[in-house]
C-alpha cells in the first residue's frame, strides 16, 4: 500500500494527471489508477520506469528503509 501512496503524492505534489504520467510512461491510465487504490502491485519493469520519471529510488517507492 505505500507505494499507491507514495505515488499518488509525487503525482498531486508535480501536479500530473494519472492520464498525463501514463502518457509520459507509456503505462496505461487503470494500472496507475489500481496502483494508487492498492488494488494491485506493479511489475518490476514499471517501477523502474516511474521511479526514472519522479526521479526517486525504488527503496522509497517500496517504502523501504534500511538499518544503519
Amino acid at each position: 500500500m505505500i507505494f499507491g501512496e507514495r505515488l499518488k503524492e509525487l503525482r498531486t505534489e508535480r501536479k500530473i494527471s494519472q492520464m498525463e504520467l501514463a502518457k509520459a510512461t507509456g503505462i496505461s491510465q487503470s494500472a496507475i489508477a489500481k496502483w494508487e487504490l492498492g488494488k494491485t502491485e506493479p511489475v518490476a519493469s514499471a517501477l523502474i520506469k516511474i521511479s526514472a520519471f519522479f526521479g526517486e529510488s525504488v527503496d522509497y517507492l517500496l517504502g523501504v528503509e534500511r538499518n544503519a
